[in-house]
């Protein structure tokens, strides 16, 4: 696991909401704030399931994006906008990554991954957490990046 490219993925994902400017979201599309609350929330999942296999605890990961709408709007009501969330996020952010460098060898450990990213990935099957934490930085944080992006175009 490259946890330097997962460190710059957050960067760049943190600088683009620093940016601001966003607009509203086309119809059934996540705001700004959603898609910041999604990611932290995200991170504490991750980092439970990282704590679990580096204490060599069973767990088994799922990615709740279409599941925890409830849970991302509470969050972006308790945070109070764009600025808590983004506080929130370099928070959660940096305790996966410093979790990540723990890794190691535990890396290999494999746990129960149930993802989904739209039509890009499906994956409900056991993954190597390293795997599962390559996808995380290659394809999901790839993925909202280009919706804030496009959220500002708008």
């Amino acid at each position: 696991m490259e946890v330097e490219r997962l460190r710059r993925a957050y960067e760049e994902v943190l600088a683009e909401v620093d940016a601001g400017g966003f607009g509203p979201p086309p119809a059934g599309q996540l705001s700004a704030e959603q898609i910041v609350a999604h990611l932290a929330a995200n991170d504490e999942l991750m980092t439970e399931a990282t704590e679990a296999v580096i204490a060599g605890s069973p767990f088994a990961y799922y990615d709740l994006e279409t599941i925890h709408r409830p849970q991302v709007d509470a969050l972006v009501a308790e945070c109070g906008g764009l600025d808590g969330l983004a506080t929130l996020l370099r928070a959660t952010s940096q305790k996966l990554c410093a979790l990540t460098e723990r890794l190691g060898p535990a890396a290999e450990t494999p746990v129960e991954t149930h993802l989904r990213e739209g039509f890009d990935l499906v994956v409900d099957d056991t993954l190597p957490w390293g795997r599962t934490l390559d996808l995380h930085t290659r394809v999901h944080l790839p993925k909202h990046l280009a919706q804030l992006r496009m959220l500002r175009a708008t």
